[in-house]
């Protein structure tokens, strides 16, 4: 039984895809800072928080609907 969003195979996935980014992206030119590091950070935190989101409504529904406005 889960008992939280942390139990969610997908989410759990989708944490580790976050910290790898972090680490790799701390290894991009200075310059891009503020533009594709930061674009890509954003991107990787809103993944987990998505998932996070539509476990939080309840539903399975509700998770899918979270998922399906998420940009591709």
């Amino acid at each position: 039984m889960l008992k939280s969003f942390k139990d969610l195979v997908v989410w759990q996935e989708s944490f580790q895809l976050c910290k790898r980014i972090y680490q790799v992206s701390r290894e991009f030119p200075a310059d891009e800072r503020f533009g594709l590091t930061a674009q890509l950070r954003r991107a990787a935190v809103s993944i987990t928080s998505n998932i996070a989101e539509g476990y939080g409504r309840g539903t399975a529904r509700a998770g899918a609907a979270v998922a399906a406005h998420q940009p591709r």
